[in-house]
């Protein structure tokens, strides 16, 4: 099926629906920017640390499967150039909407976060990357392409999730029980039954992929990234909270040789 209309559609309604992930930054919160303090996620709670980002006036920024109204416009209230780019045309109207409110000029694009050719080589200085490889079934062409925009030197800030989140029971979680069911690599789409697969698409949820830890962290360093940061962070009362970090987020350097 097609995956990437299949989770426009989903997260067009999580839009709708007021999702967490697609509420825009406040007033306040770009006020704050604006002066040099922010806060910005990659994962569920963490954030960033200030260490892991350039000086940002005047740098050259992606905001990768980033819409939303969160990152993109806390970074351009900075002073950076900023570009987003995400599936959603619900998520990008969260960032039209912040961007027109606090008078702050973004880029907003729609794509597929696999394929970056309408920018050419070199052209950012940061990539930001919140969770979200987990809605594509291949990551490793997003590394490359990351790569290939980003300039010498440049930085790729990425969060995803733990894969270990993908091997329990669904059914069984649904009931506060931690059940090992599926393996790594994982997908809705081969391991889910007809029945449950069925029910996340008429209900027009998202359909997701747990990728391993050697795609997603040996698959930076793979195209050639150094990385050079890394941390963990929990999620927001999920049931692996009290035995794992369910989420990591990784700072590479493409070396400027």
């Amino acid at each position: 099926m097609d995956i990437l209309k299949h989770n426009r559609k989903a997260w067009n309604k999580l839009v709708n629906e007021g999702y967490i992930w697609t509420k825009p930054a406040t007033s306040i919160q770009i006020k704050e920017a604006r002066n040099g303090n922010f806060r910005l996620l990659l994962t569920p709670n963490k954030p960033v640390p200030m260490k892991w980002f350039p000086k940002l006036k005047g740098k050259k920024v992606l905001c990768l499967a980033s819409g939303g109204g969160q990152q993109g416009p806390i970074l351009a209230a900075t002073g950076a150039i900023v570009t987003v780019y995400d599936n959603s045309p619900n998520q990008l109207a969260q960032d039209q909407l912040v961007a027109e409110r606090e008078k702050l000029p973004i880029n907003l694009e729609q794509g597929d976060m696999r394929d970056l050719s309408r920018f050419k080589d070199e052209s950012f200085d940061l990539i930001v990357h919140p969770v979200s490889n987990c809605f594509i079934d291949g990551i490793n062409s997003v590394w490359k392409e990351c790569y290939r925009v980003l300039k010498k030197g440049g930085s790729l800030l990425a969060g995803f999730c733990n894969p270990i989140i993908y091997i329990f029971d669904d059914d069984e979680w649904e009931n506060n029980h931690l059940v090992v069911k599926h393996k790594i690599p994982y997908s809705d789409l081969e391991q889910l039954s007809k029945e449950q697969l069925n029910k996340k698409i008429e209900l027009n949820d998202t359909l997701e992929f747990g990728h391993t830890l050697m795609d997603q962290i040996d698959g930076q360093i793979k195209v050639g990234f150094l990385i050079n940061g890394f941390y963990e962070d929990k999620s927001v009362g999920d049931l692996l909270d009290p035995y794992i970090n369910t989420f990591i987020a990784t700072r590479a350097i493409k070396y400027n040789l």
